[in-house]
């Protein structure tokens, strides 16, 4: 039974989808199968992984038009894709039943195919938002080391919350994950002393440098440890799957 893992963010720009790829690609490299969702309308996880337009995407099985149809990228790496209209769902299911468990239901017939499903989640708290949290054991959120990247984090926190009271019993917080980080600087040091002292020890031990590697590899539909497996930025998401592995061993 695969263990569904949420990257959640509502600001932009922080890494999540570049973490959603290589957390995916970095547990293949432990020997483990995982599942991609690309919950974001923007698409950009199927783009960088070179997934064009599908016949079926989430956004029919979410509209009950379809099973989930991922499509393979690498041995024991699958992607659910996502489209442009997936931007109309929210609208279009406002009205439908038990529109918060749409997804958990659609994962009932994937689950034992994967130890991991990833879902990459929109730049929203919306409707595909509290789908994937409703569905998921844990949730991560990367967060950018720059100052404006700490404002909305006590609301990320006061939904996660409100779900886990609300809608999903056995949803976690997994761990606040640093991005973009230099060492070399003092904002970036300061973000994270931070980030510390509000979730202590939530914050994985690995931070994920700021790495040229990291913005090449969707240019080549690549993930990082295909791209480049001896850069920085291969190194450091294979540490923090590690980190996953151990955290999530209570639920695997």
């Amino acid at each position: 039974m695969a263990i569904v893992i949420s990257l959640l963010n509502h600001k932009g720009g922080v890494g999540k989808t570049t973490s959603t790829i290589n957390i995916g690609a970095g547990l293949v490299e432990l020997d483990r199968r995982v599942l991609l969702l690309d919950l974001d309308p923007q698409a950009n996880l199927s783009l960088s992984l070179g997934v064009g337009r599908q016949p079926t995407t989430l956004y029919e099985a979410l509209r009950g038009e379809a099973d989930l149809a991922p499509v393979n990228v690498r041995p024991n790496l699958d992607v659910v894709p996502s489209t442009l209209d997936l931007s109309g769902a929210e609208m279009e299911l406002i009205n439908e039943a038990g529109r918060e468990y749409i997804l958990r239901e659609l994962f009932e017939g994937v689950r034992d195919a994967y130890d991991f499903i990833v879902i990459d989640c929109p730049p929203s708290l919306g409707l595909l938002t509290l789908n994937a949290l409703t569905s998921s054991d844990y949730v991560m959120i990367p967060l950018q080391t720059e100052f404006l990247a700490l404002q909305g984090l006590a609301k990320i926190k006061q939904v996660i919350q409100k779900v886990k009271l609300r809608l999903n019993k056995k949803l976690d917080i997994l761990g606040v994950l640093p991005t973009m980080y230099d060492g070399r600087k003092v904002l970036n040091r300061d973000v994270v002393e931070t980030i510390q002292k509000y979730f202590g020890h939530l914050v994985f031990d690995t931070y994920i440098r700021d790495n040229v590697a990291l913005a090449e590899a969707p240019a080549q539909r690549q993930d990082i440890f295909t791209y480049n497996q001896s850069s920085p930025g291969a190194e450091d998401y294979l540490n923090l799957c590690k980190e996953i592995l151990e955290r999530t061993q209570v639920k695997a």
